[in-house]
């Protein structure tokens, strides 16, 4: 099984404030990895990184390597725009841009060039249809996306990721702001597509990353405290904190 992302000895700061300490975390490819911990222990922070949308935040720095494919996507000269293009973003809730359906996942492959007339509207029914929305609303693709309910919205928000072709999807809480038969059709989704893309997933939900995912990262205080194959990792951990965090006695 193939490393898609190698993080090796990963540290993350703002300003002054150590965020991430030495984080060492291999992210298989075509897998879904999910990362479990308390609020504010480093699970988002370190999300952001595998694509650099920390960089947008004054002050902050890293150290260490994010390998991508074998490449340090923190070296020098690393083309960030590519980089979000390879690795896209589906944020906790659902952010449709105040234009048609069909609009919100043409804006990525118009915006690189990628696609136009029949070959735009094949690749948004495409999009739509691996995404699970197109059957939904195939009949409403020039009405408003803020038409949608919270559900559709945050599959329309991965359609319009996966429209421009990347290779790895990260999910921030993607299922937080939804009802239980959304969340159930997320996840259900998100085993569709990790059969074609590497996904990393933040959860507070442990019963979702038991669901879902085939690894599981244990995050505390910024450290990874255990990481390894999701079955394992509930069912039998190696470390008591992460015992203690999985069976509530922590948190």
């Amino acid at each position: 099984m193939n490393n898609k992302i190698d993080v090796q000895d990963f540290n993350f700061y703002y300003s002054s404030f150590h965020a991430l300490k030495g984080l060492t975390i291999p992210i298989r490819e075509r897998q879904i990895t999910a990362l479990i911990g308390p609020s504010g222990c480093g699970k988002s922070t370190f999300l952001r990184s595998l694509n650099r949308m920390n960089d947008t935040i004054a002050g902050t720095r890293a150290t260490g390597e994010v390998l991508l494919d074998g490449q340090n996507i923190y070296a020098p000269g690393v083309d960030v725009t590519e980089l979000r293009h390879r690795v896209g973003m589906v944020f906790q809730r659902p952010n449709p841009f105040p234009q048609s359906i069909f609009d919100n996942v043409a804006f990525g492959p118009r915006m690189l060039g990628m696609a136009g007339g029949k070959t735009l509207e094949k690749l948004v029914r495409e999009s739509l249809d691996g995404a699970g929305l197109w059957g939904e609303i195939k009949h409403r693709l020039h009405d408003s996306a803020l038409l949608l309910n919270p559900g559709q919205q945050q599959r329309l928000c991965i359609a319009r990721a996966i429209a421009v072709k990347p290779e790895v999807i990260l999910m921030d809480e993607p299922c937080s702001a939804l009802d239980p038969v959304a969340t159930f059709k997320v996840e259900e989704l998100m085993r569709i597509l990790a059969k074609e893309y590497t996904i990393v997933i933040v959860t507070h939900n442990m019963q979702q990353a038991a669901r879902v995912s085939d690894f599981t990262g244990f995050f505390w205080l910024g450290e990874i405290v255990e990481f390894g194959p999701t079955t394992q990792l509930f069912a039998a951990p190696q470390e008591e904190l992460t015992e203690s965090y999985i069976t509530g006695r922590r948190g």
